[in-house]
């Protein structure tokens, strides 16, 4: 259960009583449906709520499995040609969809003053690695194209991802850098990203149990994923590191994964890379998601923004 001695910002305690209280079954116990259901109940209650956006659209692409829903957000009726975000969600590659993380698009689209496109990648067990990953590179080469249902030219990709969505952040990259896209990616920004396997970092111990991501559900996600240990696509701290683009990368300090997370940004910083680490202390996994109820949550995500746009700015 949640170890008091670590510091907890008060509201986020009071959160994790509450949520201990529920106490809802573990992922374990629950059908596919009703996981992915409570994933978006939660967000709904606890998120803000959706920014009003003058483009809020859904459209497909072509796959390697057939079409792939996308989600167009633009604050802009009409645009320049410019940079556009590629959003892969979070959801330990299992649980989350273009409805999980509406509200928190339309905020970056609002903030960043970008179009943004989130990506409905295939979800596992139905569908196990490396299904996300070629959903996900399939769409960001896509809207690298500049295809006519965007409304302006890509100039350039920023990747936004959180947790599952940061592995993918990180790993999209990766692959555009191995065999690049029409346009280059100019910044990647992974938010309490999995990068690497986790089984014996102490964060995992530390936090296995009470704060919102549990060690039982980290290894349900694991199994349902079935990511190969030694293939960069699933882990991609194993990867070419020196090319990786600039990187504003954000963990929670109440995280199981957080360490995931710190070890990637040590490593993309001895290869040279320019790198914003943000940790954000006394808050837990999935706070991009909980800015209704932890109002502090919504700053460290402002933070993220703002860290984004100056690395944006410093790079292009």
């Amino acid at each position: 259960m949640a170890d008091q001695t670590h510091f907890t910002r008060p509201e986020v305690r009071g959160f994790l009583d509450t949520l201990a209280a529920m106490n809802g079954p573990p992922i374990t116990e629950m059908s596919l449906e009703e996981a992915r259901a409570g994933y978006l109940a939660l967000h709904t209650m606890a998120d803000r709520p959706a920014r009003e956006l003058a483009v809020i659209k859904n459209v497909t692409c072509p796959g390697p499995a057939g079409d792939i829903p996308l989600r167009i957000y633009d604050a802009r009726e009409n645009r320049e040609a410019g940079p556009v975000v590629m959003f892969y969600h979070g959801g330990g590659f299992v649980i989350g969809d273009l409805d999980t993380h509406h509200n928190l698009c339309t905020e970056l689209a609002a903030e960043l003053d970008l179009p943004v496109v989130a990506v409905h990648y295939r979800l596992a067990p139905e569908h196990p690695y490396p299904a996300a990953v070629d959903d996900s590179e399939a769409a960001t080469r896509w809207v690298a194209s500049s295809p006519d249902e965007l409304g302006s030219e890509c100039t350039g990709i920023i990747t936004f991802g959180d947790s599952a969505g940061g592995n993918l952040a990180i790993v999209i990259p990766q692959a555009l850098a191995a065999q690049p896209a029409e346009v280059p990616v100019l910044v990647q920004v992974p938010v309490y990203p999995l990068t690497s396997d986790i089984t014996d970092t102490q964060s995992l111990k530390d936090f296995d149990d009470g704060y919102v991501l549990t060690a039982v559900t980290v290894d349900f996600f694991d199994r349902s994923y079935a990511g190969n240990r030694e293939d960069s696509r699933a882990f991609p701290i194993l990867g070419e590191l020196a090319n990786s683009p600039p990187t504003v990368l954000a963990t929670a300090s109440l995280d199981p994964i957080r360490d995931s997370g710190r070890e990637y940004a040590a490593k993309l910083n001895e290869n040279g890379i320019d790198v914003t680490y943000l940790e954000m202390e006394g808050i837990t996994h999935s706070f991009l998601n909980l800015r209704q109820v932890l109002p502090s949550a919504h700053e460290d995500t402002m933070a993220i923004i703002a860290a984004t746009k100056a690395m944006l700015e410093k790079h292009t």
